[in-house]
């Protein structure tokens, strides 16, 4: 089994609050990822697939074909965006990177199988910091 990966980088704006909760219990809890002015981050996403290479082209999947899939239905949708506001994928969720890698699970899962017939989606993971990640399988 092969395990191929592809790197990609947007920069978005979020706020976790929950609406059902006091100003004062989301700052306890989501401390200044609760500001009401938003603040942003440089987040960077991996995307891994995973089988075996086709014989013909020794690919798991083609990586052009890849990337631009990534950037389509991906990065396109989320770079220098507001989650909470400008994402329609993201409305009514919270915008934490654990829900956020779901979604992109969700998009990403059924489009990957369309560009490669040795490949599936293994997993999606995403940096919020460079030392805060979330790795979603499925």
């Amino acid at each position: 089994m092969i395990y191929l990966s592809r790197k990609e980088h947007f920069n978005a704006a979020h706020q976790l609050y929950n609406h059902r909760w006091s100003k004062e219990k989301n700052v306890e809890v989501f401390g200044p990822c609760a500001n009401e002015n938003w603040h942003g981050h440089n987040f960077e996403l991996i995307v891994t697939v995973k089988g075996e290479p086709d014989p013909e082209t020794g690919f798991v999947v083609d990586l052009k074909k890849l990337s631009r899939l990534i950037r389509e239905e991906i990065i396109e949708k989320l770079d220098h965006k507001n989650l909470n506001m400008d994402v329609p994928f993201m409305q009514g969720k919270m915008a934490s990177t654990e829900i956020l890698a779901m979604e992109i699970w969700k998009i990403l899962k059924p489009k990957i199988l369309m560009i490669t017939s040795f490949g599936k989606l293994h997993s999606v993971k995403l940096y919020e910091t460079p030392r805060n990640f979330v790795e979603y399988k499925g």
